[in-house]
């Protein structure tokens, strides 16, 4: 049963769901090209910088599943504040840190309430927009995504640049006060649902889910997906930046241009996956994108065009596999157990995440002058789990 909203407020409500997951994206990307300031600033490795992004990930893995089991507990409304509070507290604690271990725990703590808010989200605008509009109102709040790239991300950095990297949490802290406020005022009380007691399910629906060989075969695909995105991505402004490729001031172009590639492109490769079917897509896609791995992680000082045309490419490649790749998994789903899938499906994504991270750091070298190395070794992992997705791909069967 939907609540019913006026035009207006449904409109404000979609506004303030799409702000809430624009900070949160934001607050998971900003870390990885803030990577040249937090290394010699805490003077850590790469691979514990890489722990940084992990804890974040598999932080959001374990909430997002042990959101399942308690969601339905309290009024939509209460719930998504009182996280979102908490959420916007620990953002603003990750730029008070002082000290690494300060902030390890502080991204542990807000991935843990940003992985409940994107749960929230969905669940937020399945209680409330009628089913004839839930997909306009999915895609309004999924445009959060390219524009936290397009635009969060580099604002972010430009804060980071001109005052030092604390100001680009203290940012997000500050546009979660006003995206709080539009959320206090335009979603309304969702407690319809608290008498049903539907969390009691849940733990019956995940081993209903894991049972069966198909949906086992689209997790580990979709682990896969995200693993080979994930041992490249959070290095690339880490590499760029200190082997004199890009200079700081530079960095937010690379995330504008892939942004914008991300966002234009989506609907074209959202066609020619109807045309061409979700699986032939989805492997084509992979494979392409093993050119511009490697091209990013061999990457000299060349021009910033050039330079800008492959992490673009690059960007556009991981857009061009994650259409297909979850279109693929949805319809891999058992229609009973869809939703349930789908809650694993984000945390299988958010272990696979991390754990790439870290291998990640592992895999490169930092030599004396302070360049990266063995940046190319993180696209051979990344090749290599790129071709297993392929195959693993054939073998998820889809339903209609």
């Amino acid at each position: 049963m939907t609540t019913h909203l006026t035009p207006r407020r449904e409109l404000l409500l979609l506004l303030s769901l799409a702000g809430v997951q624009f900070t949160h994206i934001v607050d998971f990307m900003i870390m990885m090209p803030l990577g040249p300031q937090l290394t010699q600033l805490f003077d850590i490795s790469f691979a514990e910088f890489g722990l940084l992004v992990s804890a974040y990930t598999v932080s959001a893995g374990v909430s997002g599943l042990f959101a399942t089991t308690f969601v339905d507990r309290f009024d939509r409304k209460h719930l998504l504040l009182s996280l979102y509070a908490l959420f916007a507290l620990t953002t603003v604690a990750c730029g008070l840190a002082p000290t690494y271990g300060w902030l390890m725990a502080a991204r542990i703590a807000s991935g843990f309430f940003g992985g409940v808010l994107a749960t929230m989200t969905q669940t937020i605008i399945g209680d409330v927009i009628p089913f004839q509009r839930r997909g306009r109102a999915t895609g309004i709040v999924m445009t959060s995504f390219s524009m936290a790239t397009v635009a969060g991300v580099p604002a972010g950095l430009m804060f980071a640049n001109w005052w030092g990297w604390h100001y680009a949490f203290f940012a997000i802290g500050v546009l979660c006060l006003a995206v709080g406020a539009l959320a206090h005022y335009s979603i309304p009380h969702l407690d319809a649902h608290v008498a049903h007691g539907k969390d009691k399910h849940v733990l019956h629906a995940m081993g209903q889910v894991l049972s069966e060989h198909n949906q086992r075969m689209a997790l580990l695909l979709s682990g896969t997906m995200m693993f080979a995105a994930f041992t490249i991505i959070p290095y690339i402004t880490l590499y760029l930046q200190n082997n004199q490729v890009m200079a700081p001031q530079e960095i937010p172009w690379l995330y504008f241009c892939g942004g914008v590639i991300t966002l234009f492109s989506g609907r074209w490769v959202g066609g020619v996956t109807d045309r061409l079917g979700k699986r032939q897509t989805f492997q084509r896609a992979v494979l392409f994108s093993i050119i511009p791995m490697f091209a990013v992680t061999l990457l000299e000082p060349v021009p910033l065009p050039f330079v800008l045309l492959v992490t673009t490419l690059l960007f556009f490649a991981m857009n061009a596999r994650m259409i297909p790749g979850m279109a693929l998994l949805t319809s891999a789903a058992n229609p009973k157990f869809r939703g349930t899938f789908l809650s694993l499906n984000g945390a299988v994504q958010s272990f696979a995440m991390g754990i790439a991270s870290w291998i990640g750091g592992l895999l490169l070298q930092r030599e004396a002058t302070g360049q990266v190395t063995h940046f190319w070794l993180c696209a051979v992992v990344a090749a290599c789990a790129s071709v297993l997705a392929y195959h693993l791909a054939q073998r998820v069967a889809m339903h209609e």
